[in-house]
C-alpha cells in the first residue's frame, strides 16, 4: 500500500517511526541489562560471551523465515504482535528475577525469543517505509529509522540500561517489558492495511502457497537480479571486515591508548553523534551526487576512519575517526536501504531483507573471530585497525567497479534478463 504525498504520509511515517523509536530504546536497555544480569548468575566467560553471541543467532536461524512470514501478514500487525512478544518475555524474566527463580539459561532463552521476535519486527518496520512515504522521501524516511536507531540505543538505552541496573535490578526490566508494549501500542495510530499483495501477472488468481514455496519464490528472483546479489555480497564483505577492527574497540581504546574503563564510553558517544550526522547528511548527498558516488564513497570514509585509526595514538583524534566511520556507515546503510525500496517489489521485500540480514548479520561473528585471531598474531588490536581500514578501501574500490554498469534508481536496470511472472 503505498501511501499519497503530503500530511497524511508523514503522520503516517511518524507513528511508524515513534513505534520503532520505543521499540530501538527498550532494545538499548535490554542489550546492557541482559549481560549485567547474567553477571549475577555466573562469572564463566564463555557463558558471558555465549550470551552476546545469542543476539546474533536468530537472524541466522530465523531471518529469512521472518522476511517470509512479514510479506504474507500485515506488517504493522506483524510489528505488534512480535513486541507485545517481546513485551511479555521481559515480563516473565521480571516476575522470575523477582521470586528469585532466575537461573543463566533462562537468560539464554529469553535472550532467544526476543531476538527471534526482533527479526519479525525490524523486518516488517523496514517494509512498511515504502508503504508510508513516497518514492521521493525514502533516503529522508530512512534516514530518520536509522536516527531513531542510534538515539534508542546509543544515546539513551545503554545509559538508562546501566543507571536503573544499579539502583535496582528490576528496573530496567520493567522499563524494557513498557518500552516494547508502548512500541505496540503507538501503532494502532498507523491506520489501514499493510498486507503486501502478491506479484502475478494481471488476471491470474493462483490459489496461496506454503511458505516454503514462498521462500524459494523470493530466493528465485533475488538470484535473477544480479544488481541486489552485488548488494547483497557488497554489504555481507562490509560486515566482515568491519567487524574484524570493531570487536576489538575495547582493547584498542584500554591497551593502545591506555584509556580507562570509564572514558571509554567517548567512542559511543562520539560514534552516536557522528551516526546523527550521517543520518542527517545521507539525503542531501546523495541529491546531489547519487547514490552509487556515497555509497562508494562512504565506504572509503569507514576505511580511512579505522585505517586513520589503526596509525595514531592520540584518543581524540581516534575519537573523532570513530565519530567518521559510524557517520559513514549510516550513509551507507541508508543508500542501501534506499536502494532495496526502489528496486525490490513490495510483495517481495521481506524475502530480500530477510536473505540480507542472514548474509550482513551472519557475518559479524564471523568477522569479530577473524579480528580475534588477527589482533593476537598482529601483537596489538591497532594493527587489526589498520587491516580493517585497508580491507575496507578494497571495499570501496571493489563496489565502484561492481555497481559501474548499473542503476541504483531504476529497477530495470537490476531486473535485467529476469522473468516477472516469478515474482
Amino acid at each position: 500500500m503505498r501511501e499519497e504525498q503530503g500530511g497524511t504520509g508523514n503522520r503516517r511515517l511518524w507513528w511508524l517511526l515513534s513505534s520503532t523509536g520505543a521499540g530501538n530504546l527498550a532494545d538499548g536497555i535490554a542489550k546492557v541489562a541482559f549481560p549485567l544480569l547474567a553477571t549475577t548468575l555466573t562469572h564463566d566467560p564463555v557463558l558471558i560471551a555465549g550470551l552476546s553471541a545469542t543476539q546474533f543467532l536468530p537472524w541466522l536461524l530465523f531471518g529469512l523465515i521472518a522476511g517470509g512470514l512479514v510479506d504474507r501478514l500485515d506488517r504493522r500487525r506483524a510489528m505488534i504482535l512480535a513486541n507485545i512478544g517481546r513485551a511479555v518475555v521481559i515480563g516473565a524474566l521480571t516476575v522470575l528475577i523477582a521470586a528469585g527463580g532466575m537461573s543463566i539459561w533462562l537468560v539464554y532463552a529469553a535472550a532467544l525469543l526476543i531476538g527471534t521476535a526482533e527479526t519479525v519486527a525490524e523486518s516488517a518496520a523496514n517494509a512498511l517505509i515504502p508503504s508510508v512515504v513516497d518514492e521521493r522521501s525514502l533516503e529522508s524516511a530512512n534516514s530518520k529509522l536509522q536516527a531513531c536507531e542510534i538515539v534508542g540505543q546509543t544515546f539513551l538505552g545503554g545509559p538508562v540500561g546501566s543507571a536503573t541496573f544499579a539502583l535496582f535490578a528490576l528496573f530496567p526490566f520493567l522499563l524494557t517489558s513498557a518500552g516494547f508494549a508502548l512500541a505496540a501500542a503507538l501503532l494502532v495510530g498507523l491506520a489501514g492495511s499493510f498486507r503486501p499483495k502478491p506479484v502475478r501477472e494481471a488476471g491470474e488468481d493462483a490459489p496461496p502457497t506454503r511458505l516454503h514455496t514462498e521462500l524459494l519464490e523470493g530466493l528465485r528472483w533475488l538470484k535473477g537480479h544480479p544488481l541486489l546479489l552485488r548488494m547483497v555480497a557488497v554489504a555481507g564483505l562490509l560486515s566482515l571486515v568491519s567487524e574484524l577492527a570493531q570487536a576489538q574497540l575495547v582493547l584498542y581504546a584500554l591497551d593502545d591508548l591506555r584509556l580507562s574503563e570509564a572514558t571509554f564510553g567517548l567512542f559511543a558517544f562520539v560514534g552516536g553523534i557522528g551516526g546523527l550526522l550521517g543520518a542527517a547528511a545521507a539525503p542531501r548527498m546523495v541529491r546531489a551526487a547519487g547514490r552509487p558516488a556515497v555509497l562508494v564513497a562512504g565506504i572509503a570514509c569507514c576505511g580511512a576512519g579505522f585505517g586513520g585509526m589503526g596509525l595514531i595514538r592520540q584518543p581524540v583524534v581516534a575519537a573523532v575517526l570513530f565519530g567518521l566511520f559510524a557517520a559513514a556507515i549510516v550513509v551507507v546503510n541508508v543508500v542501501f536501504a534506499t536502494a532495496r525500496h526502489t528496486l525490490v517489489p513490495g510483495a517481495l521485500l521481506g524475502r530480500v531483507l530477510g536473505v540480507w540480514r542472514t548474509v550482513v548479520w551472519g557475518a559479524i561473528p564471523l568477522g569479530a573471530l577473524l579480528g580475534g585471531v588477527l589482533t593476537e598474531a598482529l601483537g596489538s588490536a591497532s594493527k587489526t585497525f589498520a587491516v580493517s581500514g585497508a580491507g575496507l578501501l578494497g571495499v570501496a574500490v571493489l563496489t565502484f567497479f561492481a555497481f559501474r554498469r548499473f542503476s541504483l534508481d531504476d529497477e530495470s536496470a537490476s531486473a535485467g534478463h529476469a522473468v516477472h511472472s516469478d515474482q
